[in-house]
């Protein structure tokens, strides 16, 4: 994990936020290459979940809605996480975790427990609700308080009549949105596995009550298939259905598709029938109709829901972890090659001159960057400082599948070799088949 914390660090994927001002604990930036890694996953999401189907529509919904939602969804209610505090250090900690000794080894005397930090005395637990506080107007004290979305998924719900009227679906049919969503966890952790400010990439299908298992099996092979198109080992991946007592309150079944991280198996993405709890209970506090009408049937129903949830950041470090690799050459130095999969890899194509102090083969390699820059819509990136095999092994490290090397045969017969990042062999091809070549890399490496 350190090694993963530390080439994020350096090679741009991510930095610590606010960092000159002494940071602002577990909250991260996306550097330019974890920007643009980010943008590829979801990407690849929504085309995944959106444009290869016929039957799911996309959604933006709002971070800040009506009060009121939160209250039908239960999270003012039940959204909350057991806190309890240090009185000698002031440190929280979530009291489950703490007495599954996820915070060190803990004292406790009596059915008093100690800090494992400073070995104070420990408040009683107390139920902490985890959603952001706002307020909606100009003064704090006669403004309306509100509520930072916790998720994503009751934007969609509450525009599911919306979105089935203006898209003219029918049941089943799915409404997918990616966004931000923020829960003031008591303890982040694992560097961008759990943050207060995250991105999900939810889907909720809304479906006749009757094939919920259908449908539910259905969504649990398709997303773990997603994870292995783009290169996941299916060694890293394992489904994990939850047990009864470990339930949300809205779901009759849920499964974590869980990743190996370096301190073990977690979370990635969770599955979950979450039966009409949903649309019932905004339908009960809204007096608005949300059943609909099976015109084949000939029934109304409130329809159930399976959703798939993931978290971007999260998806981003295992795969991140999943194809860091470290090898030996011959010379016994140590390669390290980030095996990203090209669709989600940041920069897809490096243009390297040779020689950076030729300026024949330097103004030839400006030339074919400059033109692939603005024919394809993907990151290409432009490389002369440092000789031509440290480069190779810049490119390996930020997982740039493909090198495109300028030399003096290319001023002879405007020709070029591509490298590939995972064999590191080589190939001749003409300067214009290059767009060609990677494009058709793309495709058999497509969903």
């Amino acid at each position: 994990m350190d090694k993963i914390v530390s080439l994020c660090k350096r090679r741009g994927f991510i930095f610590p936020d606010s960092e000159i001002y002494g940071g602002l604990a577990n909250t991260w930036d996306f550097g330019p290459l974890g920007a643009e890694m980010k943008n590829n996953i979801k990407k690849e999401w929504w085309k995944a979940m959106v444009w290869h189907r016929d039957d799911v529509v996309g959604l933006d919904s709002a971070v800040i809605v009506n009060p009121k939602v939160w209250e039908a969804s239960g999270h003012l209610s039940s959204f909350t996480d057991p806190l309890v505090e240090c009185k000698q250090c002031h440190t929280r900690f979530r009291a489950d975790y703490l007495k599954e000794g996820k915070y060190g080894p803990v004292v406790e005397k009596e059915g008093v427990f100690y800090c494992p930090l400073c070995g104070g005395e420990l408040t009683k637990e107390k139920k902490f609700n985890l959603m952001f506080k706002t307020y909606i107007g100009p003064a704090e004290e006669t403004a309306n308080i509100a509520f930072l979305r916790p998720e994503t998924a009751q934007g969609i719900f509450i525009n599911f009549k919306k979105v089935l009227t203006s898209s003219r679906k029918k049941i089943p049919f799915g409404i997918a949105q990616i966004g931000k969503a923020f829960r003031n966890e008591i303890t982040p952790s694992n560097f961008i596995f759990r943050t207060r400010e995250f991105e999900q990439m939810e889907m909720e299908y809304f479906i006749s009550p009757e094939e919920d298992k259908k449908w539910y099996d259905y969504w649990k092979e398709i997303r773990w298939k997603w994870y292995l198109s783009l290169g996941m080992k299916e060694e890293n991946l394992r489904q994990r259905p939850h047990q009864e007592k470990e339930l949300a309150h809205y779901a009759k079944e849920a499964t974590d598709i869980e990743f190996k991280f370096p301190f073990g198996w977690s979370e990635l993405e969770g599955i979950h029938n979450r039966t009409d709890y949903d649309l019932k209970r905004h339908q009960q506090f809204s007096n608005k109709d949300l059943s609909y009408w099976d015109e084949e049937t000939h029934q109304k129903y409130i329809p159930y829901v399976i959703e798939t949830s993931a978290g971007v950041e999260r998806s981003l470090l295992a795969f991140l972890i999943n194809a860091y690799t470290e090898e030996q050459d011959k010379n016994k130095e140590t390669r390290v090659v980030l095996r990203l999969h090209p669709k989600i890899a940041p920069i897809k194509l490096a243009v390297l001159p040779l020689l950076k102090n030729n300026k024949e083969l330097v103004q030839t390699a400006r030339d074919i960057f400059l033109k692939l820059q603005r024919q394809v819509d993907y990151l290409i990136d432009y490389d002369e400082v440092g000789s031509i095999g440290r480069r190779y092994r810049r490119q390996d490290e930020v997982g740039t599948p493909w090198c495109v090397t300028i030399d003096h045969q290319t001023l002879e017969d405007q020709t070029v070799t591509i490298r590939d990042r995972d064999t590191m062999k080589q190939e001749r091809i003409k300067t214009e088949e290059i767009t060609h070549w990677v494009e058709e890399k793309l495709c058999i490496n497509s969903l």
